[in-house]
């Protein structure tokens, strides 16, 4: 059976999923959550929210899934001790340096793969096997195929089935932090999506704005597939729209039909999508928040507020009675589970006038009210004349249920050992710096200096092409791409450049570390696995990687805190990607033969967007271009300089390396440095 998953932002709402009924919860404490607005728990709260769920045999899963910084890493540690003591089922996170503190302070404390380690392929899913995650929560743009493939690979997957959809791939978004500094990878997302954004000049559109997903109406059918838990997005929602949505799930899970219409009008972006599940993007996909759908879910809360007024029933409970007169009477309760707890009442009396008999017994212990419990059977052993006052005899019921709670609560509480432990921050000896340039057209090759360089990345299908332009095989390396649906199709690409004598790989997510490892090539970390410390560096040297590229979202006094094993680099020049989308904005609005390549905002700036359709994404690119050509002793704790070049003429190439080969201004109309002086909130 897949668990139905649900939101809480706050207090209020654990309560109202709980009334409704849920499999299990995921939440926040106030340290790490990347729904920092939310209220988030406190860690009296979070203490009270397990023993809440787990006397209802609800799981609790505790977000811990920002990106860490070395100076956070004893916080961190801190958090995960609190988690082992109270009992958290499990930790959902991003950041690399969790295996690794996992591994060496608390080995027996579950962790999930976040999706925003962009976990999408059979790969990908291998890697986070290897790292110690016991479940993996997959990308939300998945197809049902790949899907249904992917959970078929031994380790746990959960699949987001309801609420938002991000326009860009999760983990994969720095729109937030390059324009106003609130990084998503951080909890502080502006939602900047959200905002005017189009494909015309001039006209006020939306075309970054997805409708919320809804695969309720599917989910008997990705039960089947072996999916173990079934989502629901939403930690900034009101209780309503959770209780809402977590009943809606538990109808459809047992057959009934959920009320879609409800759901709609709870919180809609003017309906629902099922686009990414059945493969069907574009314009029917998009959708933004109307006045009439706020006007109906005004209407629609008094209605959910009836699905949390009574307690939903999480056990059943069996009672057996003794009462003898003269003797103190004894009331077991007895879970579905086998768990029973047994109270002593006052010496039973002997009956003036009525004596007990079972269907009284039965009906006064049926009485569970507002409790989490529903009755089964009741068995009384009585004297003749024994007799217990109703108000003792509900006294011992009540008794009983507390008990019980507080039994069953145990029962499902895993306290994890915690050792204290300070994992190790490698180093390595500086190497002299060098210059890694990334081409996107096959024109700009002839723009590269190869004396200046020590590497240059092109697309697995620009690899013959480089090699016929001379180029040195052992100065050339093949990149990911950065979001697949056909992995298989994707490593016989790498795998033809290899045969043509390219050995390295630039890996764009996670997954590639493994498809490297498997075609026997050098792997490259590039800026994609959001390295924002020493642990998680030392992590991927450990899978492989022979050079990473740290996070372009921290200010350059954060990056040279952190030790790597193996060199490290940083992205020095080009327009930095604000998303990773598999839903391209300007096709959905004006079709491949009106795109003209920019997307707008409300200010006028044109955002480029870099085209990959072929393989089923797109990336909108930073209006201004990140220059630090005149700014390298900034960035002289880097091993290497990435220049990352789009629409730039092979003229251009040339002096822009030539102007970080010398170290010289560059004439850049549109120019930004980046966070590396602002940094993120």
């Amino acid at each position: 059976m897949s668990e139905v998953l649900s939101p809480c932002g706050g207090y209020e709402t654990l309560e109202a999923v709980l009334k409704t009924g849920t499999d299990a919860v995921y939440l926040g404490s106030r340290n790490f959550s990347a729904r920092a607005s939310a209220h988030n728990f406190d860690e009296g709260e979070l203490e009270r929210a397990v023993y809440e769920c787990h006397k209802r045999g609800v799981k609790l899963y505790q977000a811990i899934n920002t990106l860490v910084t070395d100076d956070e890493l004893p916080l961190l540690v801190s958090e995960l001790q609190t988690a082992c003591k109270l009992g958290i089922d499990g930790i959902i996170t991003q950041d690399l340096c969790l295996p690794v503190i996992v591994r060496e302070c608390c080995p027996d404390l579950p962790i999930h793969a976040s999706t925003q380690m962009t976990v999408h392929t059979a790969a990908g899913v291998e890697a986070v096997k290897s790292l110690g995650f016991c479940r993996a929560v997959l990308s939300r743009e998945l197809p049902k195929g790949v899907i249904a493939s992917l959970a078929k690979m031994g380790i746990e997957t959960e699949v987001f089935v309801h609420g938002a959809l991000c326009m860009s791939v999760s983990g994969q978004c720095y729109m937030s932090a390059v324009i106003g500094q609130r990084s998503a990878n951080r909890g502080m997302c502006a939602q900047a999506c959200r905002l005017p954004a189009s494909a015309v000049k001039g006209s006020e559109r939306y075309d970054l704005s997805l409708k919320d997903m809804s695969y309720i109406p599917f989910l008997k059918e990705i039960e089947d597939m072996g999916v173990t838990s079934l989502k629901i997005e939403g930690r900034m929602k009101r209780p309503e729209y959770v209780a809402a949505a977590a009943n809606a799930c538990s109808d459809a899970l047992s057959g009934k039909a959920p009320d879609i219409g409800l759901l709609s009008d709870v919180f809609s972006r003017d309906g629902f999508t099922d686009g990414y599940y059945f493969g069907k993007t574009g314009s029917s996909m998009f959708g933004t928040r109307t006045k009439e759908n706020v006007k109906a879910a005004n209407e629609a809360f008094p209605k959910i507020h009836e699905l949390y007024r009574t307690q939903h029933k999480y056990a059943a409970i069996s009672f057996s009675l003794y009462a003898h007169e003269g003797e103190a009477a004894k009331l077991t309760a007895c879970d579905n589970n086998g768990i029973s707890v047994t109270v002593t009442g006052d010496t039973v009396q002997t009956a003036l006038k009525r004596p007990l008999d079972e269907r009284y017994v039965t009906a006064q212990l049926s009485k569970l009210g507002d409790t989490i419990y529903e009755p089964a059977a009741v068995s009384a052993d009585l004297s003749e004349s024994a007799m217990i006052p109703a108000s003792a005899l509900n006294a011992m019921r009540r008794e009983a249920c507390a008990l019980l709670d507080d039994k069953r609560a145990a029962a499902n509480t895993n306290v994890c050992a915690f050792s204290h432990c300070e994992p190790e921050r490698r180093s390595h000896k500086k190497q002299p710096s060098g210059l890694r340039v990334f081409i996107s057209r096959a024109e700009q090759l002839g723009g590269v200096d190869m004396s200046a360089v020590s590497m240059v990345c092109v697309p697995p299908e620009m690899a013959l092409t480089a090699l016929d332009m001379g180029l040195p095989a052992d100065k050339l390396a093949v990149v990911g791409d950065r979001f697949t649906f056909d992995e298989a199709a994707e490593i016989s690409r790498i795998r033809a450049a290899k045969d043509a004598g390219i050995n390295r790989l630039i890996a764009t997510n996670i997954a590639h570390i493994m498809i490297a490892k498997e075609l026997g090539m050098s792997v490259s970390a590039d800026f994609g696995l959001n390295i924002t410390n020493s642990l998680s560096a030392g992590v991927l040297a450990d899978m492989g990687a022979g050079d990473i590229t740290l996070s372009f979202e921290l200010k350059t006094g954060k990056l040279k805190q952190i030790s790597s094993p193996v060199p490290v680099g940083v992205f020095a020049y080009g327009r930095l990607p604000l998303m990773l989308t598999a839903n391209c904005p300007l096709k959905q609005a004006v079709g491949c033969k009106g795109c003209k390549g920019e997307l707008y905002d409300r200010t006028g700036r044109a955002f480029k967007v870099k085209c990959s359709k072929q393989k089923g994404y797109v990336e909108l690119l930073n209006s201004d271009v990140l220059v630090m050509s005149d700014k390298l002793i900034d960035l002289d704790f880097a091993d290497f300089l990435s220049l990352y070049f789009t629409d730039e003429t092979q003229e251009r190439v040339g002096k822009v390396i030539a102007a970080y080969k010398n170290g010289t201004a560059l004439d850049e109309k549109n120019m930004t440095r980046g966070l590396y002086y602002r940094g993120i909130i």
